[in-house]
This record gives C-alpha cells, structure tokens and sequence, in this order.
C-alpha cells in the first residue's frame, strides 16, 4: 500500500501515455543538459575557437541564433500541427533529426568555427521547436485539475534523466581520464545516442487525437492555412488578455532561465571548476531542480499555479542578486565555496519556473488550440533566448561578470512584478468559454476521440 502511493502515476486515467510522453523530456536532457549546459559551451569557446573570452562572445551568437529560428517557425508549425493532427510525427522527427546532428557535434576539431555552426544550429533548433510540440500534449493527458501533477511527471523525469545523465559522464570522465575539455568528444555523441534510444517509447505509446475533416475554408496548401489560423489568433488575441499578458511576462524572466542553461557551465569555469568538478556542480544542481520540480508537482494545483511561479521567481531574485555580488572571478579558487551555494538557488528556481510556467499555458490554453498557443509559447522562450542570452554575452564579455548579473537579477524582478497583474481566475475561464463555443464547432470530433482514448471525461459545451 505504501509503495503505490510513492507511484507518481497513481490516480491518473492514461498512466502509460503520461509516462511514455515524460519519457521524451528524459531523452531530451542529454541535449539540454550535456550539450547545452554542461559540455559544448565551455567545448565551443575553449577548443573550437581556443580563446576563451571571444568563444564566449561568439557562442552567445550562435546559442541566440539558432533560438531565432526556432522564433521564426514557431508559432507557424505549432498552427500546421493543430490543424493536421501531426504532432507526434513531427515530434519524433524532430527527436531523431536532432540525435543525429548531436552526434556529428564529435566530429569537430579545433578552428572548425563555422562547421561547428553548421551542426550546432540545426541541433539546437530541432531540439528548442520539439519542446514546444512536446508541450502542445499537455491538455491533451492531462485534466485541467491534473495539470501541474503532470507537467511536473514531465519535469522530474527530465531531472531523473540528467541525474543518470551526470553521473554516466561522471563515472566516464575518471575512467578514462576526460578530464580535460579537448577529450568530451565522446560524450557529445553520447548525448546523442542518449536522445534517440530514450526517445522510443514515446514513439511506441504516445497518442495524437485523431485528424479531423477540413472545413471549406480551410483548403489550401498547409502554410497558407498556418497563416490563415495566426491571423485569426492575433484577431481574437483580446479575449485571452491573461495568456497574451502572461506570455510577455514570461518573456522578460525567460531571458534570465535561458542565460543560466547557456552560460552556468561558462560561469562556473570562470570560478576554477573543469572536468569531474563541473560534473559534480551540475549534479548537485540537478538534485535541488529535481526536488524543486517534484515540489511543484505536488502542491502547484493547490497552492495556485500564479503562486507557485512567484514563489519560484522569488529564488530567482535572490539568487541573482547573490551572483551579482561575487567578487571578481580572478582567484576565484577560493571562492568556490559561493558558487556550490548559489548552484543550490539556481537549481530550485530551474526546477519549479519550467513546470509552473508550462502549466500556466495549459490553464490558459483552449483544448483546440494547444500546439498554436504552446508554438507562441515556445516563440516567447526561444526569443526571450535570442534577446537574453545575446545581451549577457556582449555585456559580459564588454563590461564584466557584475554587470552581467545585475541585468541578469533586473529581468527576475522585472517578472516578478509584472506577474502581480496576471488574473489566474480570468485567464482559466476565458480558455473554458473558447472550448465551449469555438472548440465544439471546429475540434468537437477530435476532443470526444481523445477523452474516450484517454478516459478523460470532456463536459458537453453550454
């Protein structure tokens, strides 16, 4: 009896598809946290370009561009995928596209800058576009009241994926003395064999609703209809005032997560950490996220997910501001001891904002409109990485680290007042009325197949 209730899937009416679509969150870690975070930044700068200062600058551009493609084709893929039903398709695709051009990160050498731009960028980007695919199916398992219990599923798989992840690379790097960063070519194509094995049962059990019958006014070539579909978003933008305010907010804090992903690794160097040590300063990272995301997921549905994201961005705030007043980073041996503490302040906050944030979308979001409003969600991360990360790279490398965190604890506190004038209540009833006039016109046949899928009982529009 005590063991079932330590099962995180109990109570829920798909078990298997929930654990199956949290299965790709694990897959994906090995980008997220082995290319992204751990790995290429500090590989990029020190090796491809073999000076440190312009490879931080030049990574900054090259992070900051890929995010804006993902910018450009976002908000119109995630309008293609609504209306055609090809989510998982493209989802998987996008899996398999980036394990590929992870692996082919191994093959570079030192100089080879614009080769590593050639394989980075295309990586970077099925990764960042499939985030927003994989989000679109939260209201799909999920009960509205079920959200936050399975975003967070989501997350702490993610975080029990980096945990194994870390300490592979961990067990690696003694073994074979990868010490030194001219020696992680192996764990680059790692990440991405990682990726493609750990992303299977989402292939196998992960289900889509079923495609419905396009209306007449919906003939036409799949891009003219993505428009088409924007168009009447961007008309109807005013009665989803909450989620249009919240996205933007979003945006502002998002610049300060995505500078922490792209430059931890980067910062942490900069303190004296290299090799085994790294490791273990993202491991210890990974457990606080961990346990940050299993916090959200246990009370975010009571507490309220507007207090949960405050609470969230609360530690980030003091977090920043915490970095901002490190000393010069010169002789930063003895000052290590700083960084393990503040490690802890940015692993609560990455933990709990990722799944408090994504749940605020889905509270906020129509049934029938989730890859089209998780798309412009997905649009205000990647260009709140595009802005943000870009930004700290040039003011970092032009004016210094103290200056860097101070705008980097700026965009914290800039979100959390700005979230004060979010209605939660407003946001969550204007997504009700949308399913219960526009969903039943254009996607009552889809929402009905799903919930008889799912188990989940969908009420019948007033």
């Amino acid at each position: 009896m005590g063991l079932r209730r330590l099962n995180p899937f109990r109570g829920l009416p798909n078990p298997r598809e929930v654990w199956a679509w949290g299965m790709y969150d694990l897959a994906n870690q090995s980008f997220t946290l082995l290319i992204n975070t751990m790995l290429f930044s500090v590989f990029f700068s020190k090796v491809i370009v073999t000076d440190a200062k312009r490879g931080e600058l030049l990574w900054s551009r090259l992070y900051a561009g890929s995010l804006l493609l993902v910018v450009l084709a976002s908000p119109i893929a995630g309008a293609i995928a609504d209306h055609r039903s090809v989510k998982k398709k493209v989802l998987i695709g996008l899996g398999i596209a980036c394990s590929v051009f992870t692996c082919l990160l191994g093959v570079l050498r030192p100089g080879m800058v614009w080769l590593a731009a050639a394989i980075y960028i295309p990586a970077n980007f099925f990764f960042a576009i499939g985030e927003n695919f994989l989000a679109a199916f939260l209201p799909e398992i999920a009960r509205p009241h079920q959200m936050g219990r399975v975003s967070a599923i989501g997350w702490t798989m993610g975080y029990v994926g980096a945990l194994i992840l870390l300490v592979l690379a961990l067990a690696l790097m003694k073994f074979f003395g990868w010490e030194h960063e001219s020696s992680w070519r192996p764990l680059l194509v790692l990440a991405g064999a990682w990726f493609l094995v750990m992303g299977i049962p989402t292939a196998l059990f992960l289900k889509e609703r079923p495609r419905r019958a396009p209306t007449a006014d919906e003939s036409g070539s799949l891009l003219a209809i993505g428009f088409a579909r924007l168009a009447q978003t961007a008309r109807h933008a005013s009665r989803f005032r909450q989620l249009m305010r919240f996205l933007v907010i979003f945006f502002i804090y998002g610049m300060g997560v995505q500078i922490v992903v792209a430059f931890a690794s980067i910062v942490a160097r900069d303190y004296g950490f290299t090799g085994t040590e790294l490791a273990l300063f993202l491991l210890q990272l990974t457990v606080t996220a961990g346990a940050s995301s299993v916090f959200a997921g246990m009370y975010q549905d009571r507490l309220g997910h507007k207090r949960t994201v405050l609470v969230f961005l609360l530690i980030w705030v003091v977090t920043a501001i915490g970095m901002a007043m490190l000393p010069n980073p010169a002789g930063g041996e003895g000052r290590k001891w700083m960084i393990w503490i503040l490690g802890n302040g940015v692993g609560l906050g990455l933990g709990g904002i990722g799944t408090a944030s994504r749940t605020m979308v889905g509270v906020f979001t129509p049934a029938h409109r989730t890859a089209e409003f998780f798309g412009l969600w997905g649009l205000s991360y990647k260009l709140a990485g595009v802005v943000g990360v870009a930004s700290f790279g040039y003011i970092k490398s032009s004016i210094g680290n103290t200056a860097s965190f101070v705008a980097l604890a700026a965009v914290f506190v800039a979100g959390l007042i700005g979230l004060l004038f979010v209605d939660e209540r407003s946001g969550q009833q204007a997504a009700r009325d949308a399913e219960a006039v526009e969903g039943a016109a254009l996607t009552d046949e889809r929402d009905v197949a799903a919930a008889a899928a799912s188990g989940i009982v969908t009420p019948p529009p007033s």
